[in-house]
C-alpha cells in the first residue's frame, strides 16, 4: 500500500465516521488550525487519554489523511493487518516483538519518508500509551527517534514540523459529551539537527522535553497523585463558578482555559499549604455524601434560584418534544442499548468505552436502519418518503437523547424543590455546604 498517496475508499469512510463522531458528541471545539503548516512534512503529537478516540479526535478535524505510527503485535492477525494498512496505520517493532524483526522498521520508516516528502502527515504519540487520567505520562524517546531518522534517511532535507496537539474531553465514555482539539505552535526538527549529527542522544532528549512542554499547555493535567480524583470533583463542582468569577463567558474553550488555572492552583496549594488542602478534601467530600445520600447533583444547588421557574418552562418544552422523543427513541433504542449493555459487560477499562461504542455504533446502527426501512417501508407512500424516514433516523435518535437529558434534569430540579418543601432544614444545610465551600474555595484560589 502506497501510505502517501490520497485515499478515495479512505475519505469515503471519514465523512462517514465524521458524521457518526458529530452524533456522539454535544460539541466538538477545535483550537489553533491555522498553526499547522501548509506545504510542509507534519507529524502531529498528541496526548493519550482515552484509547480510539484521541487519533479521531486528530484525524476527523484536520484535511489530512495522517498515518499512525503503532505497536506492531496489533498486526498479528492477517486480517486486522489489513484493516489496519487501509486505515493508514503502520507498525513499528520494539525490542520486545524479537530482536530479528526490528530490521522490519527499514519498511516503516522508508514508507514515512515518502508520506513526508508527500507533504503528508505522520502522526504518533509520544506517552506510547494512554493514561486514562488528565495526567500526561512520561514521553517516549519514539518521535525524536523517528524524525531524526527519517531526516537522516533524506538527506536532513525534509524540514518536518513536529505539531504538539492537546485533547481534551468533559468525560471520557459518556454518549453526548464535549471535545477540544488545541493545535499548538509547530517545532521546527531542523532547529535539532545540528545537535542530533554531533550528539544523537542529547539531541533526542532536548526534542522529547520540547515536545512534552509544548503539548502541556494544550491540555489539562492534574499533577496530583493523592489528591486526583478530589481535584477532579471540585473542577466539576467549582470549575463554572471559578469562571464566572473570572468575569468569562462560557465557552469550552473558556471553560478549558479556567480549568488549567484551577487546577494549576489546586496543585499548587497542595505544594504549599497540605494541611489546608486537606481540610479542603475532607469538606468537598462530606458535601458529595450529602449530594449523593438526597440524589442530587451539585449544579442544582448552585442554580437553585431558578429552580421553579425552569421546571415550568421545562415541562412545557418535553410536552411539545414527546412525539419527537417518541419516534427516535423507539427506532434507536433497540441498537443504542444493545451496545450500551454489552461494553459496560465486556469492556472493564472504561477509557475504551466511547472508542467501542464508535466502532459498534457505525455497524450496527446502519443494520438496524435497514432492517426498520425494510419492516416499516410499504406504510410509506414513495421513494421519496422512504429516503426521508431513513435520514431522519440519526437526528430523531440525537434529538431523543437531548430530551431524555431534559428529563433528567426537571427531575433533579424537582427532587431538590421538594426537598425544600419536605425537609428544609436538610435543604438549608446543602445550601449551606455549597456556599461554604465555595466561599473557601474563593479564599484558596486567586481569580
Amino acid at each position: 500500500m502506497k501510505y502517501e498517496k490520497w485515499s478515495l475508499g479512505y475519505w469515503c469512510l471519514k465523512q462517514y465516521v465524521t458524521f457518526a463522531d458529530w452524533l456522539i458528541h454535544k460539541k466538538i471545539t477545535t483550537n489553533g488550525k491555522e498553526k499547522i503548516p501548509q506545504n510542509k512534512p507534519i507529524l502531529f503529537a498528541p496526548n493519550h487519554q482515552n484509547a480510539l478516540s484521541d487519533p479521531m479526535a486528530v484525524l476527523l478535524h484536520t484535511r489530512f489523511q495522517p498515518v499512525w505510527l503503532a505497536r506492531a503485535d496489533i498486526f498479528k492477525s492477517k486480517t486486522v493487518a489489513a484493516i489496519l494498512r487501509f486505515l493508514k496505520i503502520m507498525p513499528v517493532y520494539r525490542l520486545r516483538d524479537g530482536k530479528e524483526n526490528l530490521a522490519k522498521n527499514d519498511q516503516t520508516f522508508t514508507d514515512s519518508i515518502k508520506v513526508l516528502e508527500n507533504n503528508g502527515a505522520l502522526a504518533l504519540f509520544p506517552e506510547a500509551a494512554h493514561s486514562g487520567k488528565r495526567q500526561m505520562l512520561a514521553h517516549k524517546k519514539a518521535v525524536p527517534r523517528i524524525v531524526f531518522m527519517a531526516e537522516e534517511k533524506a538527506g536532513y532535507n525534509l524540514d518536518i514540523q513536529i505539531v504538539p496537539t492537546g485533547i481534551y474531553y468533559n468525560h471520557y465514555w459518556k454518549f453526548n459529551r464535549c471535545v477540544l482539539v488545541n493545535f499548538g505552535k509547530p517545532i521546527p526538527v531542523q532547529d535539532y539537527l545540528e545537535e542530533y549529527k554531533t550528539n544523537p542522544n542529547a539531541a533526542t532528549i532536548s526534542l522529547r522535553e520540547a515536545i512534552s512542554d509544548a503539548i502541556l499547555p494544550l491540555i489539562l493535567n492534574i499533577n496530583s497523585k493523592k489528591y486526583y480524583t478530589d481535584f477532579e470533583n471540585i473542577r466539576e463542582i467549582y470549575g463554572k463558578h471559578f469562571l464566572k468569577k473570572q468575569g468569562k463567558k462560557y465557552s469550552l474553550l473558556n471553560l478549558f482555559q479556567s480549568n488549567q488555572k484551577l487546577v494549576a492552583q489546586l496543585d499548587k496549594l497542595e505544594a504549599e499549604k497540605p494541611e489546608e488542602t486537606e481540610k479542603l478534601v475532607s469538606q468537598v467530600k462530606e458535601y458529595q455524601r450529602n449530594l449523593k445520600k438526597h440524589k442530587l447533583r451539585s449544579w442544582v444547588v448552585e442554580k437553585r434560584k431558578s429552580n421553579l421557574i425552569n421546571i415550568i418552562g421545562t415541562r412545557l418544552l418535553l410536552l411539545m418534544g414527546l412525539p419527537v422523543f417518541l419516534y427516535g427513541f423507539l427506532l434507536n433504542a433497540i441498537p443504542y442499548f444493545t451496545i450500551d449493555r454489552l461494553i459496560r459487560k465486556k469492556v472493564k477499562d472504561r477509557t475504551f468505552w466511547s472508542s467501542f461504542f464508535l466502532v459498534a455504533g457505525i455497524v450496527l446502527f446502519p443494520v438496524i436502519y435497514i432492517i426498520e426501512i425494510l419492516a416499516l417501508g410499504w406504510l410509506l407512500p414513495s421513494l421519496l418518503w422512504k429516503i426521508i424516514f431513513v435520514v431522519s433516523l440519526p437526528f430523531a435518535g440525537k434529538l431523543a437523547f437531548q430530551w431524555y437529558i431534559l428529563l433528567r434534569k426537571i427531575i433533579g430540579r424537582t427532587r431538590f424543590v421538594m426537598l425544600k418543601l419536605t425537609n428544609k432544614k436538610e435543604y438549608q444545610n446543602i445550601v449551606q455546604q455549597q456556599e461554604n465551600l465555595f466561599n473557601l474555595l474563593d479564599k484558596l484560589i486567586p481569580d
